[in-house]
């Protein structure tokens, strides 16, 4: 007796289109991994763009004043356009604060020492706070009648109250304090990328450390920094809890935030605050694309014009 023919198993209904799919992506030269990034391009575009693009031609529909009414309302009132300044002069020195002390940290905090992992945690821990309890804590201590004004009282270092809170200084603690941890774990992963090999090469030339620092370190870690700068800039940028909470909304604090949340949440008109939100965000861009230009020229000039 002859043996029955093998026959190859029959792929499921759901198969075929799949393997059709395959192939077809396999002429064309696509990479099938590449599917996998389609549900995250769809949360970006759900979640990002889409209530960018909705909020941007809402901002060209204001009630009077033609498409670019609210946009010229905000530039025509000088308390909205000291809003740019003030949100400037927040976001500027607390990204350069947080930028300058955390390299100096991470500099130290490259190397084994008793206490690392307690000093680590402590360094940290602010960015698990959030900023509206950053903000109430810095009520309760530096505050007219907080921990340290009493302290200040005590050892006979003040007769009055140092005025710490509800004002420009308080707002700047807030960020530095809620912004300085996301600057240091950056700050200190641009550092451990840099091989110690380098600094013991310049060492044996008779280099000392702020010269191994100086011209060794300092030019391999400076697009990282500026890379740290414009993230630490863009979250100081859209500060608004403690503008509100620890700073002066109506005066040195009013930012832009403050004045988009104003005009669609509390005048409802929500063309203006969009045209706000809109500026905020061109004004953001700006910066970015400064640094950013920078950042390429300097490391185009450290690998010698080499692409």
């Amino acid at each position: 007796m002859s043996a029955p023919p093998v026959t190859a198993p029959t792929p499921p209904a759901g198969a075929r289109p799949r393997a059709a799919l395959r192939h077809r992506l396999a002429e064309r030269g696509v990479d099938r991994t590449l599917l996998l990034v389609l549900p995250a391009a769809l949360a970006v575009i759900a979640l990002f763009c889409y209530p960018f693009l909705y909020g941007l031609q809402l901002s060209f529909q204001p009630t009077r004043g033609g498409a670019l009414g609210a946009y010229r309302q905000f530039f025509s009132e000088p308390f909205s356009r000291k809003s740019i300044w003030a949100t400037f002069s927040l976001a500027v020195p607390a990204s350069l604060i947080n930028v300058g002390v955390s390299v100096p940290i991470s500099y130290r905090m490259r190397r084994e020492f008793r206490g690392k992992r307690l000093l680590l945690a402590l360094l940290v821990v602010p960015i698990t706070l959030g900023t509206v309890l950053t903000a109430e804590g810095i009520l309760e201590f530096y505050g007219p009648a907080g921990w340290f004004n009493r302290t200040l009282h005590l050892l006979g270092l003040t007769a009055s109250p140092m005025h710490l809170t509800m004002n420009y200084t308080g707002v700047l603690l807030s960020l530095v304090i809620s912004g300085f941890p996301f600057a240091y774990l950056l700050t200190h992963s641009y550092l451990s990328g840099i091989h110690p090999s380098l600094e013991k090469a310049a060492a044996t030339l008779g280099a000392g450390w702020w010269q191994r620092f100086r011209h060794v370190t300092f030019p391999l870690l400076l697009p990282g920094l500026m890379t740290t700068f414009s993230l630490s800039f863009v979250m100081a940028f859209a500060v608004f809890p403690s503008a509100m909470m620890v700073g002066d909304p109506n005066g040195s604090t009013h930012v832009i935030s403050i004045e988009a949340y104003q005009a669609a949440l509390e005048r409802f008109d929500y063309a203006q605050g969009s045209a706000d939100a809109m500026i905020m965000t061109a004004l953001m861009l700006v910066v970015l694309v400064a640094v950013t230009a920078l950042r390429s020229r300097l490391y185009r000039g450290s690998t010698g014009g080499k692409g």
